[in-house]
Formats: structure tokens, C-alpha cells, sequence
């Protein structure tokens, strides 16, 4: 993907120059920028970008520019931690945009916890923003779809309108994976349905067989999926294999190109929760979409991770509206500010109003969701009311 270089040189001089820079606002952005996980990292990190240029184009925020300092955490947790050590005791950060994946969030976000730097994530794990509930304030953030409202997503299009009683949930290892499971099966509860199979996985693993095996001879009659991209796209291409198709329905991550590209015609069908479509409709969303394929060209013309891009670029704008509000870059002034948004923030996911308070720290709700479907290569509205249905 590409990056904007006066970004990065900046981002490069505010950590190598001292003082240089001492009236630009850092902010740190890590995700996986290589990896299974980097089609997430890299449409997250694009988003962020293409905000980043509009609000310094337009003069900053508090008569500042916004400079970042980014860095690959390779969707490992130990890489978390050692980027988040560097971003409180060098790099000076005043916030945190960019993550991607649970494991590195519950692994390193003691660090800003810690230092008092507000961030703004987009892990589903349900636990992520739940981590200090002994703490007198909590500077973690999410503007993701929590598990906790897919899995009933999920359950739902699977039980309720499908009429599905037999079905198995494949997970991987990680922490997303078993997480996301335990939702899952809290809310196939709450319909009276206990899985006729559960199997786990490990990422990189490519070879469905034995999962799906499994999977059939408990008589199956659909996958519910947590994972990610690679691994999904094995699944797929696992049932095909087996001559023994049946339907996946799974987390966002369904939606990730690494999924699509990997799986090609065995990914058609696939159901998953949705926050952003690459459809353009609406202006502020067009707009976004357009500024997207303009700087980076994706393959296709389809971002890697539509949901990603989104939420990194809605982030943003509300970590700068809350800097406005603050009048400060001040740790605490800000989680105030956040806490307690007086102006609506526009995004392209919903327009966010008060999406923050001290006790809840989630930007999405269920109202933000829609369900998406995989229809010759591309993720389109299930619904197709909710094409219609404005959200900002």
C-alpha cells in the first residue's frame, strides 16, 4: 500500500529530532502492515491517512499539525508491547490510533493505560475496553462492532432466519478466535442451540480437513466462523474439496480480501456483520471511497478491508474532535473530552453522537450493523434495505 512520504518523514523527524517538532500533535498508529492480519493493518492505516491530510490541509486541530509515528506490530503480541514501550518513552505520543488485533490490544494497552494516553482501537474482542474495571478512569476506546453484538448478529441470521438447529463453529487459537467463540456459543444459547461441533485452528494452518470432517459427521448444516482472512479462505476451499458445501456465516473478518481473493468462488454466500460497504452511498462516504482508490489504487478498485479503512479514518475525527474540545493534548483532558463530546462528529460509518462516556467506551451499536454478503468477489448489503438506510 502506499504511504503518504511527507507523513512518514515527519513521523521519522518528531522521533529522531527533539523538540523539532514541538508543536505538531504525535500520534502513534500501529497494526499488522504485514502478515495474515496486514490486509486489516494496511486498509486501516490508509484510513487514517486519508484523514490525517484533509484536517492538516484545512489547518490542524488547536492551530497544530498531526504528525504520525507508525510501526508494525505484525499481529504479535510481544511486537505490541515493545511498539507500545516506544511510544510512551520515546516517541512522546499523545494518542493511539491503529489496532487491529485483540491479543496485541490485551498484551500492550497496560502501557497507555498506564502513561495516560488515550486509544482508540478496532479489535472485537468484547473484553478490550473491560480491562481496568478497578481503575478511577480507563483510556481504551474501541469504533469496532464488539463481539458481543456480532455473535448474536451471527446466531440470529443463522437460527432465527434460517432456520438452522445443527450447526458447528470452526474458531481459531488466538485470542479473537476463542473469545469470539465463547460469544458465539452464549448466543446460540439464548436460542436453545448447543453446536453439534466445535474445532479450533491455528493461524496459518491449511488444511481444513479434519475440522470439517468433524464438522459433517455431526450433520452440520452450516459454518459459523471466527478468524481471520487466510485461514476463512482454507475453510472455504476445504468444504469445496470435500464436495460438501454449506453455508459460512462468521465475524466481520469474512469481508477481508485475503478471505475473497484466497477462497475466489467458494467464498461466494459467505454472511457477515458489517459496519462500512465500499458503496458510496452517501456523499461523505463516496467521498472517502474515491479519496481511497485515488491514493492507493487497490487491486481491483476494492480495498483490502472496507471496515478497517473506515473505522481508521472515523477515529481520527474523533480523537481530533475531542483534542479541540480539550484545547489540550493533555491525557486526561482528552479522556474527558471523550468522555463527553459536545459536537457531533461526522463520519463515514454513522455520524457519532456523545459516542463516548466514563462507563462505556464503544462508538458502535447494534444500529451501526448491518449484515453483508460475498457476491462475485465483492461484499454487498444482505439486506437491501440497508443500502437505502442512511447511517450517518
Amino acid at each position: 500500500m502506499k504511504i503518504r512520504h511527507h507523513i512518514y518523514v515527519a513521523a521519522i523527524a518528531a522521533m529522531l529530532t527533539t523538540g523539532a517538532y514541538a508543536e505538531d500533535i504525535i500520534l502513534g498508529v500501529q497494526g499488522p502492515y504485514t502478515g495474515g492480519s496486514s490486509s486489516m493493518g494496511v486498509s486501516n492505516r490508509a484510513g487514517i491517512h486519508i484523514a490525517v491530510n484533509e484536517i492538516n490541509a484545512a489547518g490542524g486541530i488547536i492551530g497544530k499539525k498531526i504528525v504520525l509515528v507508525e510501526r508494525d506490530d505484525e499481529a504479535k503480541n510481544e511486537r505490541g508491547v515493545q511498539i507500545a514501550q516506544e511510544f510512551v518513552n520515546n516517541a512522546k505520543v499523545v494518542g493511539v490510533l491503529g489496532f487491529v488485533n485483540t491479543g496485541v490490544v490485551l498484551a500492550s494497552s497496560r502501557f497507555y493505560q498506564d502513561a495516560k494516553i488515550p486509544v482508540i482501537g478496532m479489535p472485537s474482542g468484547s473484553v478490550v475496553t473491560q480491562q481496568f474495571p478497578n481503575a478511577p478512569e480507563n483510556y481504551i476506546f474501541r469504533i469496532a462492532a464488539r463481539d458481543s453484538l456480532q455473535a448474536p448478529m451471527i446466531a440470529k441470521e443463522a437460527v432465527e432466519k434460517r432456520g438452522f438447529k445443527k450447526v458447528a463453529i470452526l474458531a481459531d487459537s488466538t485470542n479473537y478466535g476463542q473469545l469470539g467463540r465463547e460469544d458465539m456459543e452464549k448466543a446460540l444459547k439464548a436460542y436453545g442451540v448447543t453446536p453439534v461441533a466445535v474445532e479450533k485452528f491455528n493461524i496459518g494452518d491449511v488444511d481444513m480437513t479434519t475440522q470439517l470432517l468433524s464438522a459433517k459427521s455431526a450433520g452440520a448444516e452450516a459454518i459459523l466462523t471466527y478468524g481471520i482472512g487466510p485461514e476463512l479462505a482454507q475453510i472455504a476451499n476445504g468444504m469445496a474439496k470435500l464436495g460438501w458445501k454449506k453455508p459460512m456465516i462468521g465475524s466481520w473478518t469474512l469481508s477481508m480480501s485475503s478471505f475473497i481473493d484466497t477462497a475466489g468462488k467458494n467464498g461466494d454466500g459467505a454472511i457477515m456483520p458489517q459496519t462500512f460497504i465500499q458503496i458510496g452511498n452517501t456523499p461523505k462516504r463516496k467521498a472517502f471511497i474515491d479519496a481511497y482508490l485515488k491514493d492507493y489504487k487497490p487491486k481491483n478498485g476494492l480495498m483490502p478491508s472496507a471496515v478497517s479503512a473506515a473505522q481508521g479514518y472515523d477515529s481520527v475525527y474523533i480523537l481530533a474532535a475531542a483534542i479541540k474540545q480539550a484545547n489540550s493534548t493533555d491525557g486526561p483532558k482528552v479522556l474527558a473530552a471523550l468522555q463527553n463530546l459536545n459536537e457531533p462528529v461526522p463520519g463515514v460509518i454513522t455520524t457519532y453522537v456523545k459516542p463516548y462516556s466514563a462507563t462505556d467506551h464503544e462508538a458502535i451499536e447494534a444500529k451501526d450493523i448491518v449484515m453483508g454478503v460475498i457476491e462475485n468477489g465483492r461484499v454487498q448489503y444482505l439486506n437491501a434495505e440497508d443500502a437505502k438506510t442512511k447511517k450517518m
